[in-house]
This record gives C-alpha cells, sequence and structure tokens, in this order.
C-alpha cells in the first residue's frame, strides 16, 4: 500500500505540473516547475515571462488544486456512504445534498440575494442549501431516533427529486436568460471561478474529512457487515452513521459550493480501487483520494482544451467516462460489492 500510494502521490504531482502547462498558451513542464517554485519561494521572475508567470500562478494553478481537492474528497465521501448506507449504487450524492446545494445557488444567482458576500454570494448560497438538505433528509428518515440505511436512501433519492423540481421552477420563471444560461452550466460543474480565496477552506474541510474518515475505517468494515452484526461487536450503528452524515455532508456541501454538481466520480471511483486494493475501506480510502485527484485533474483538463477556447461542463465528461466503467466493472466475473 505504501508503494502504491507512493506510486500514485507522483503521478498526481506530475498531472499537477502538466495539466498547469497545458491550455490555450502551451508552457513546457520544465518552465511550469520553474514559474511554480519561483512563486513558493519568492524567486525572481523576468520580465518577459510575467504574463506566463501570471497565467501560470494566477489562473490555472488554482483551478488544477481546486480539481484535485474535490476529485479526492469526492471519491472519499462516496466510500464512506456507499459503507454507511450498504448500497453499492450509492455516491455523494444519493442524499439530495447536491440538490439542496443547487437550489441554493440558483437562488442566489436568479434572485441576486447574499450580495453583500460579494464573489462568495453563490458559494454561500450553495453551502446553505446543502447543510438544509442534509438537515431534511435526516429529520425525514430519522424514526425513534434509528437512522435506517434504506429509509435514509429513499428519502434521499426523494428529497433529490424535488429540490431538482424547486430548481427547475426557479430557472423556468427566472427573467434573465444569461443568469439561467450560467446556473444550468454551474449546476453541471464547472473549476472555472477557482480562486486562491477559495481554496483554504476547501483544503481544510477537505483533507481534514479524508482523514477523519480514513480514521473510521474499521467502523466502516463493521457497518457494511449489517446493523445487526455491528450491534453484536459492540458498535452502535446508528450513532456512527449520524457522525458520517455530519462529516458526508459538510465535505460535500462544501464542493459542490466551489464546483457544483459532478456526477459519477463519488459513484465509481471506489469500485475501481476496490478492484485493486480489495474491500477493506482502511485501505480503499488510503487509495480512493489520490486516484480521484489524479482523474479529475484530467477531467478538468479536458473540460477546459477539448473544444476551446468554449468549456464542457465538468460532469459532461465524468458520466461518458464513468458510465462505460461502471458497466464494465459490473460485467466482471467475480465482481460483487466490497471487493473481487
Amino acid at each position: 500500500m505504501l508503494l502504491v500510494c507512493g506510486a500514485l502521490t507522483l503521478v498526481l504531482l506530475a498531472s499537477v505540473v502538466v495539466a498547469i502547462g497545458l491550455g490555450p498558451a502551451v508552457v513546457t513542464p520544465a518552465q511550469t516547475a520553474r514559474h511554480l517554485w519561483a512563486a513558493l519561494t519568492g524567486g525572481r521572475v523576468g520580465a518577459d515571462e510575467v504574463t506566463t508567470y501570471q497565467i501560470i500562478w494566477q489562473i490555472r494553478a488554482p483551478r488544477v488544486l481546486l480539481a484535485a481537492l474535490v476529485g479526492a474528497g469526492l471519491s472519499a465521501v462516496g466510500v464512506a456512504i456507499q459503507a454507511m448506507v450498504r448500497n453499492a449504487l450509492a455516491d455523494p450524492f444519493v442524499l439530495g445534498v447536491s440538490s439542496g446545494a443547487s437550489v441554493g445557488a440558483v437562488a442566489v444567482t436568479v434572485t441576486g440575494g447574499l450580495a453583500a458576500l460579494g464573489i462568495y454570494a453563490v458559494s454561500a448560497g450553495a453551502f446553505a442549501g446543502a447543510l438544509a438538505a442534509s438537515l431534511l433528509v435526516h429529520a425525514a428518515s430519522a424514526t425513534r431516533g434509528a437512522l435506517s440505511p434504506l429509509r435514509l436512501v429513499l428519502t434521499g433519492v426523494a428529497m433529490s427529486l424535488g429540490f431538482q423540481a424547486v430548481m427547475s421552477l426557479i430557472v423556468y420563471f427566472a427573467p434573465d436568460s444569461e443568469a439561467t444560461s450560467m446556473v444550468l452550466y454551474w449546476t453541471m460543474g464547472s473549476f472555472g471561478a477557482a480562486t486562491w480565496g477559495a481554496l483554504p477552506v476547501v483544503a481544510v474541510v477537505v483533507v481534514g474529512g479524508v482523514v477523519a474518515l480514513h480514521r473510521q475505517g474499521r467502523v466502516m468494515d463493521v457497518l457494511a457487515l449489517g446493523d445487526e452484526t455491528a450491534a453484536s461487536l459492540g458498535v452502535g450503528p446508528d450513532r456512527h452513521r449520524r457522525r458520517l452524515l455530519v462529516l458526508v455532508s459538510l465535505v460535500t456541501g462544501v464542493m459542490v459550493a466551489v464546483s457544483g454538481a459532478i456526477a459519477f466520480v463519488g459513484l465509481v471511483m471506489p469500485h475501481v480501487v476496490r478492484t485493486l486494493a480489495g474491500a477493506t475501506h482502511a485501505r480503499v480510502l488510503a487509495v480512493a483520494p489520490l486516484a480521484g485527484a489524479v482523474f479529475m485533474v484530467w477531467v478538468d483538463l479536458a473540460a477546459r482544451t477539448v473544444v476551446a477556447p468554449r468549456e464542457l461542463p465538468l460532469g459532461v465528461i465524468t458520466a461518458l467516462v464513468g458510465v462505460p466503467v461502471f458497466i464494465a466493472l459490473m460485467r466482471r466475473k467475480g465482481y460483487t460489492f466490497g471487493g473481487r
């Protein structure tokens, strides 16, 4: 596992450098690394390289780093949700958090609410919507203090459809067609608004969330066996499921607030990693964030270069890649949820 994680870390670093250098203005990996080193160490940049430096450091670097963080977070959260609800088809958006965040972002964009927050208004609206959605799902699915996995999934699916209907109504009655177009694009995922100002919060929440989930690996192993087995082993399934729900909602809400709704990453990456690392959640949660980060860096690169100068929605690319990969995994002989 140390060799695998080390190799994936090197691949991630190389992918970040290459992705930062590629775009309408192509910069070689050596030049990209030199400019990044100058920015980190306070080195000097020649007058003829100022424009290239600004493109690399101010525009591309925060976007690529945000893509890596979101990819890592989506993969880790996907592993946790599939263990929490014992459902192989669960992903970070099955609980309605993504749809709730979309409603919040759409409402802020169309109505101009939270204008006092400036450029952070849409992100704040998305985060508030995500938290509200998680609270509603929890309140609607809990019965007598117990949190059934089946009720949690069904409630999340129903809430998600309801939030999507509300978002459609807001978009339908929006007076500004430009705002409607931007909202529809945002709900399919994009890192186009990435800035250095948004990275610290996302980095702290995602890295902290991944570490916390990794520490709950043994609990997830027990939860995946069923509530009765978990209780017989001294693990309170409802208590741990609530903790995981709060943690998952927090991480997902922060990611959706800065990148929009990106599908299939949290669904497919855990299955891909399980075929390589086995079913133990501690091992999966060590590899999945790195694999997800690498995948999302290249997805973002394809989104901004394939049809340049236009930009493809990230959700379109992840779906085009995720659907055939997921079908291929399910058709593999001997593959079952949780391992080979």
